[in-house]
């Protein structure tokens, strides 16, 4: 086929201008890459409502940054707002307690908090402080006293747990671990009472207490004892010696043997143990929430079976030792134990409040507490509740977190909302389309609500828990000089995943000099841990994974795929025995549907990266998914499930392990690589097994592989997210995706 030499050249032209490379990598854009996060810190204004409230709940305070630098204080009471601080009384009482001049464009109150009756307590000058009377006159400022850390919210424990001492109630009885078994003894004169005969070195009691509130029964746990498994590392730098240091840290792995606890019941008054069975809680990989009802009748506690397919609330009956299940959660996948895990008491009633994912979605549920049988959902729908903030048990009444609640809105936005324990009377207490973050006052008869988007700026309102009404408007968040920087906000995208049919959501970020007639390579940032869902949802200045790195010239994406939680079980499970996933095939769908919207993101040119389970994923990328993905670099990555801690991978994993780990595995998956892989690890890293990073570079080797490996010395978990990580990360991308060497 031939053409004449114009043509050729007009053809080229045409193809030149249509959608042009980006000559990127520069020092200028280095520049703003590292420049970027400090032009945009403290240019947002009135942003930031962190309420403190006072002890009544009837006032709290609040500071505002303010465009001159300064920190202005607010006091909201009465459904009022006023200044929290008279400058012209405080400026003349703070020089006389200072002996010198103050002013407060140059230094700023800190951490103002309520104190004694009337006072005011702050900081300033490096020195704490209290003001008598507010409302006097004038101000007397004295020293004061230390200052509390603030509370920014309140939320009731998962598991409500007994008194775990060794004292009984009543000051008279004491337990202790004498020779691998319980002693029970009088406090006064150390009388004995009981001991205990069934300990031995290797199933003994391991000093958890738990008394009954009458003081008569007392719970002691007995567990086997297993090897513990050591994972040794060398520090080849340390920072304070010349030698290497070798350091030893206990970390339990997927597969390995676990102590086997068992509740034991014991009666101070009869002086005996009681017989308790375990048949009720075979092979538990844990035993936790040991809790006494307030009669003393019976103990209750959470079971969950190694493999997280089985998790019982067992009641024991304390004058027998008689079990029964209270409650259950079974599932063919796994129970997500770690944050679905929620249950709280009714004594008085008989009953218990129990979470539970049995209709496909995170709800909550009334039981009967002598049955076991479920009296009534709670919540029920397809939507999650995310967390419980408040049961009433006078009013009958529950505070929520929710999400997922309100049609045609981001599943994933936080709402709070209101319900009573019969599971009438649901109502949203919370409005704005965006995600939704709430301080209650102690009693919970108000509260604080920030609420923003990834592309729209917070609004601060006070709000009645009553009736859900705004009462005051607090504040709305002034972003007027921090859009003169030129950042641009994330965009939200959404398209349907992998089935077709469901909703999968992510952002887009572009570069602060983006040019809609320019082509862009595409970089993803990843988290694809199934305990969470990850892509942010509320306004923030500065958003360094994304914002910073698009500013080098690239368009930065983050996407929940399939198998992240925070959606309904069936969305979940698709993690189940399948890490591997890490829901790529959602986000290659949704990465090439958002390019039709922004033509400039090239497909061709697809990078990856991410820590931990985020590197694990990301060097996957380049394993399964190298047709698309052609760059990956990968942080202290988890990148062998049989390798990293047993809590996170046993959960999604499953337990015993099965073919399907080694199948996963990025080591023997190494063959497989395409495309440039970086691989970075912290030499004495705690969290992740450093060998995990290390065997995928065995294994490269192995399989004649180029890939390049940065081992940071003396470097902790995330080592990449170090200066000297940043940097290399982004040469690596700047080099491979835009084909060009860093800074020139």
């Amino acid at each position: 086929m031939r053409f004449s030499l114009p043509i050729f050249f007009l053809v080229c032209l045409e193809l030149c201008t249509q959608m042009p490379l980006v000559a990127q990598g520069t020092k200028a854009d280095y520049d703003r890459w590292s420049k970027i996060q400090e032009l945009t810190r403290n240019k947002v204004y009135r942003g930031q409502v962190v309420p403190v409230w006072n002890k009544a709940g009837t006032s709290f305070l609040y500071s505002n940054y303010l465009p001159d630098g300064r920190t202005e204080w607010i006091r909201v009471e009465s459904e009022k707002k006023r200044p929290a601080i008279d400058e012209n009384k405080f400026i003349p009482a703070m020089e006389k307690a200072l002996g010198k001049a103050v002013d407060l464009k140059k230094t700023s109150i800190e951490a103002l908090n309520f104190g004694e009756g009337t006072e005011l307590t702050f900081r300033l000058d490096g020195k704490n402080w209290k003001i008598a009377d507010p409302n006097a006159k004038t101000y007397l400022i004295t020293a004061g006293p230390e200052l509390q850390r603030l509370q920014q919210g309140q939320g009731r424990p998962r598991t409500p747990e007994a008194r775990r001492d060794h004292i009984s109630p009543n000051g008279k009885y004491e337990a202790i671990v004498q020779d691998n078994n319980v002693l029970i003894r009088e406090v006064d004169g150390q009388t004995a009472v009981f001991r205990s005969k069934d300990g031995n070195i290797g199933d003994r009691y391991n000093g958890q207490f738990f008394w009954s509130p009458d003081s008569r029964y007392l719970v002691a746990v007995r567990a086997t004892i297993v090897p513990q498994r050591k994972v040794t590392f060398v520090e080849t730098s340390p920072r304070d010696q010349l030698q290497p240091k070798v350091h030893e840290n206990d970390y339990t792995k997927p597969g390995d043997p676990l102590p086997i606890p068992r509740p034991q019941l014991f009666d101070a008054l009869e002086k005996k143990q009681i017989p308790t069975s375990d048949a009720l809680a075979p092979n538990p990989y844990s035993i936790t929430g040991i809790r006494w009802s307030e009669n003393s009748s019976r103990f209750t506690y959470i079971f969950n079976q190694r493999g997280h397919q089985l998790q019982r609330l067992i009641a024991v009956d304390a004058s027998s030792g008689s079990s029964r299940i209270l409650a259950e959660e079974t599932s063919k996948t796994f129970v997500h134990y770690s944050a679905k895990t929620w249950v709280d008491f009714l004594d008085n009633q008989d009953e218990l409040v129990w979470m539970s994912e049995q209709s496909g979605w995170n709800h909550l549920y009334l039981v009967d507490g002598r049955t076991g049988n479920i009296k009534n959902p709670i919540t029920k729908g397809n939507w999650v509740v995310r967390r419980v903030i408040n049961l009433n048990k006078k009013n009958r009444t529950m505070i929520l977190q929710v999400s997922g609640f309100r049609p045609g809105e981001d599943p994933y936005f936080l709402h709070y909302a209101t319900v009573n324990l019969d599971g009438s009377g649901f109502r949203l207490l919370t409005e704005g389309e965006g995600t939704h973050i709430a301080t209650f006052n102690e009693n919970h008869t108000h509260f604080v609500d920030v609420w923003s988007r990834v592309n729209s700026a917070p609004v601060a309102e006070l709000r009645r828990v009553s009736d859900g009404k705004v009462v005051l408007e607090l504040e709305k968040a002034d972003i007027s000089d921090w859009q003169k920087t030129g950042i641009r906000m994330p965009e939200p995208f959404v398209t349907k995943g992998r089935d077709g049919k469901t909703d999968i959501y992510g952002i887009v970020c572009l570069p602060s000099n983006f040019d809609p007639n320019k082509k862009y390579p595409i970089i993803e940032y990843i988290y694809a841990g199934p305990h969470d869902s990850f892509v942010p949802k509320a306004f923030s200045p500065y958003n360094r994974n994304l914002q910073g790195m698009a500013e080098l010239g690239f368009i930065l994406v983050q996407i929940d795929g399939m198998g992240t939680s925070n959606r309904g079980k069936v969305f979940h499970d698709v993690c189940w025995q399948n890490l591997g996933d890490s829901g790529f095939p959602d986000r290659i769908i949704w990465i090439k549907e958002a390019q039709k919207k922004y033509p400039q993101m090239d497909l061709n040119r697809v990078g990856i990266y991410g820590g931990s389970a985020g590197g694990q994923s990301s060097t996957r990328a380049l394993l399964a998914f190298g047709d698309f993905y052609k760059v990956a670099v990968s942080d202290c990555g988890c990148h062998d499930n049989r390798m990293d801690k047993i809590w996170w991978n046993e959960q999604w994993m499953g337990w015993p392990i099965g073919p399907h780990y080694e199948e996963q595995s990025n080591v023997t998956q190494a063959h497989n690589l395409t495309g440039k892989l970086m691989l970075i690890v912290g030499e004495v890293d705690t969290n992740v097994d450093p060998a995990s990073t290390m065997q995928v570079a065995d294994a490269l080797i192995k399989a004649d592989k180029d890939f390049d490996l940065i081992v940071m010395t003396s470097a902790n978990h995330g080592s990449a997210e170090s200066p000297y990580g940043r940097r290399r990360r982004a040469d690596f991308f700047v080099r491979h995706l835009h084909g060009v060497e860093p800074r020139l």
